[in-house]
């Protein structure tokens, strides 16, 4: 039933992306069309926002899949790295957050504008919000077009409850799962750990996964 309404987008292990199938739904959609649009965007620079676990990394993977580009951790960069852009059109800066070098990042920024490149990074807080020592800094985060991946909906959840579930070859009746969203909490990594905790406490019993083992790791 909820087939129709769910679009799946499958890639292969082999691609080095996180899952093997990106699920769109009313939570990323509008994200994943953006980025689609490249290169005909309002400006080069933009920010994906998310939690972990959203599937910030997995758009991003889908992005350079189409589109030549590199791709690089914010805590991670190096001097080096202004070389190494040089030769890309497109820039996509990992999980930016305070413990970036500051002044490094600036001069990336001004390079890609210079060169008028394209940069997306990505936070989990919006980048304008990121609380950076450097004035100037601050100031250019302004120049971002936002995206922000939004908390998961039920399709998406529903979605991410059952493959992940199969992967680990365990089939739930939806009675089950249609139980489990309407009481969990609406986080990517809260769902991601108790899917982890329900298959944890599943082999541990010994015994299919049911309402009293899903109850128990909700915490009910």
């Amino acid at each position: 039933m909820r087939d129709s309404d769910q679009t799946i987008i499958k890639f292969d292990y082999d691609k080095n992306f996180k899952y093997e199938d990106f699920y769109l739904s009313k939570s990323n959609k509008h994200v994943f069309d953006f980025l689609n649009l490249w290169p005909k965007w309002e400006k080069n620079f933009v920010n994906v926002i998310g939690e972990k676990l959203s599937g910030k990394s997995h758009l991003m993977n889908i992005f350079l899949q189409k589109n030549k580009g590199i791709k690089l951790e914010g805590k991670s960069l190096r001097d080096n790295d202004l070389k190494k852009i040089k030769i890309y059109e497109n820039i996509i800066i990992e999980n930016i957050s305070t413990d970036i070098d500051e002044k490094l990042f600036y001069s990336l920024l001004n390079l890609i504008e210079q060169d008028n490149k394209f940069i997306i990074v990505t936070s989990s807080i919006p980048i304008v919000n990121i609380a950076f020592d450097l004035k100037d800094l601050k100031s250019r985060t302004k120049n971002f077009i936002l995206l922000n991946i939004e908390k998961p909906d039920d399709e998406l959840i529903f979605a991410i409850i059952l493959k992940n579930l199969s992967d680990r070859q365990i089939a739930l009746d939806h009675k089950f799962i249609d139980f489990i969203i309407k009481r969990i909490e609406r986080s990517y990594s809260k769902i991601y750990e108790f899917i982890y905790k329900v298959d944890q406490l599943s082999l541990k019993k010994k015994k299919s996964i049911d309402f009293k083992i899903i109850k128990e790791v909700l915490g009910e």
